[in-house]
């Protein structure tokens, strides 16, 4: 059992670094955006859309793990960081689903303004992060918040 405990964890924190880390490297590509053309803003766009699905997928494994170590682990559903976390999940999944798609998606149309649109993307990107982060911290420090 403690041993199949240590996979979970090390699954959990796997499942953290694959679904916050490739973030931080989207900023010099959308710096980018506003001057890419044709197929380079493709790639670029493409890229994008990967880290997406890739924090999606990394996201699903990381609620799995994270289900299974309250379960086995000493912890309750009522613990107070857990109910924080559970919340923050909430809210980045509704962010998550609403934020980058339609953005990317209206950099394809014709006649898109790429300024305000990157502007707004690294708005967006920005936001995930910390919010990413906060559930971090309130995985690694679990405090006593009640």
């Amino acid at each position: 059992m403690d041993l199949l405990y240590r996979i979970i964890i090390y699954l959990h924190v796997a499942s953290a670094i694959a679904s916050i880390g490739p973030f931080f490297i989207l900023m010099p590509i959308v710096k980018k955006l506003p001057d890419a053309v044709e197929k380079e803003l493709d790639a670029h766009l493409a890229l994008l859309k990967s880290v997406v699905r890739l924090s999606k997928h990394a996201g699903h494994v990381l609620v799995g793990t994270g289900v299974l170590l309250v379960i086995l682990g000493p912890w309750t559903w009522k613990t107070p960081w857990i109910v924080g976390t559970l919340a923050l999940l909430f809210a980045s999944l509704f962010f998550l689903a609403r934020a980058f798609s339609p953005t990317l998606r209206e950099f394809a149309e014709e006649g898109a303004n790429k300024i305000a649109l990157t502007a707004k993307l690294k708005r967006t990107i920005w936001t995930y992060i910390i919010l990413l982060m906060a559930m971090l911290w309130l995985m690694v420090v679990k405090p006593n918040l009640w």
